[in-house]
């Protein structure tokens, strides 16, 4: 046999390959199959950024709002047996009259398609009277008193039932609530109109404003835009008037030597955290706010 039949090349030429091979010497990559390999690289770890990222949507958007808790519908139990009742059905939200309970979108992760009431965009001003959400809820997520194996954190519990004022000269004016969704805050007291001693005139939230609101002089079961109730006043006090609760917030006026007037809103015991007044303050940004889930410590 001669040299070049020996070498395994069917041609007789020099290449040499197999015997390469099987001598454990890799041939070199041709630069098409490097550029390739590199491709195919690129790929797996985009589409493996792809996979965790997905993985990681659930939960940083829980990461991010966790220092910022949602202010729940009336009703509502503490956050984790809430989260662990509610099933996602949107009964409270198709009943609600003001629209003022949406569901949770992708940015509260974990908490997608939870319902919750963002006040400062559109309260609850209990246009229902009955509280139709609670009624509505078909797990007991929402209810107007817990069962006796789920403890009332301290400071959430109402001194008594709350009064609709709306409902004041009914035969029984007062809603079925014992426990609070949170806790009115004057979080901006400089830039209350009311403690510059400033007055008010026109639409609260101006003229684009999209929220409602009941109002009794209007229509006591038809809420009504916001924007179409200007209002007129020598001191601001929105958000006392307009709060739809009893002895919930009230404006303590002091007058100086000069005959001027200044007030500051006082938040008492019995506000139930509905977001009124959150809603109708006209000062941007809003000069009080509603606290989720926050608890009654005393007048400060």
């Amino acid at each position: 046999m001669s040299d070049d039949q020996d070498s395994g090349a069917p041609d007789g030429s020099a290449e040499a390959t197999p015997r390469a091979a099987a001598g454990g010497v890799k041939p070199p990559m041709s630069s098409v199959r490097a550029q390739q390999a590199r491709r195919r690289f690129i790929r797996t770890v985009g589409l493996g950024t792809v996979v965790v990222g997905a993985g990681l949507a659930g939960y940083l958007p829980v990461a991010a709002h966790a220092d910022q808790p949602r202010l729940r519908p009336p009703g509502a139990l503490d956050e984790d047996d809430f989260l662990a009742s509610c099933i996602k059905c949107g009964q409270c939200v198709q009943v609600c009259p003001v629209e003022a309970i949406v569901l949770g979108d992708i940015t509260d992760g974990f908490g997608l398609g939870v319902p919750h009431i963002e006040s400062r965009d559109q309260a609850c001003d209990f246009s229902c009277d009955a509280v139709q959400c609670i009624l509505a809820c078909p797990t007991g997520a929402l209810v107007y008193r817990k069962p006796d194996f789920l403890a009332i954190r301290d400071g959430a519990e109402l001194a008594h039932k709350p009064v609709l004022k709306a409902k004041a000269k009914d035969p029984e004016p007062t809603l079925n609530l014992i426990e609070r969704s949170g806790l009115a805050r004057l979080s901006r007291p400089d830039a209350c109109l009311a403690t510059q001693g400033k007055g008010f005139s026109g639409p609260a939230r101006g003229t684009d404003f999209t929220g409602q609101m009941r109002y009794m002089d209007v229509d006591r079961w038809k809420p009504v835009p916001v924007a179409d109730h200007p209002y007129e006043r020598e001191l601001c006090d929105l958000c006392v008037t307009e709060c739809p609760i009893a002895d919930a917030i009230r404006l303590e006026v002091s007058e100086a030597a000069d005959g001027s007037k200044r007030g500051i809103p006082v938040v008492m015991e019995q506000c139930v955290g509905c977001g009124v007044c959150e809603m109708i303050c006209p000062v941007e940004p809003t000069a009080i706010v509603i606290d989720s889930r926050a608890v009654w410590e005393g007048e400060a």
